[in-house]
């Protein structure tokens, strides 16, 4: 079995679309049966990220690639963590 493959995700907190992404992602990784490993950090509280993302999230990077602003594109985010494993 490979490793989980690490999804980089900003958010915020009370954040509908960020669960709604989660909910996406658990549901690809079942679907594909790869697991993945979420890397979720909040950017309230970081001036930086603040600046960078603001209401811009959720964003998810897969090996340091940007996967999905706002939404997840299911299909898409199979055929990357599919690539991912290889």
């Amino acid at each position: 079995m490979s490793e989980p493959v690490t999804i980089k995700g900003y958010s915020r907190e009370n954040c509908h679309l960020c669960g709604v992404a989660r909910n996406r992602i658990a549901s690809v990784s079942e679907e594909t049966a790869i697991a993945v490993d979420i890397e979720e950090i909040q950017i309230d509280d970081d001036p930086a990220l603040e600046a960078e993302y603001g209401e811009r999230v959720p964003v998810g990077y897969v090996d340091g690639e940007l996967e999905f602003t706002y939404t997840v594109d299911t299909d898409a985010l199979a055929a990357t963590l599919r690539t991912a494993v290889e």
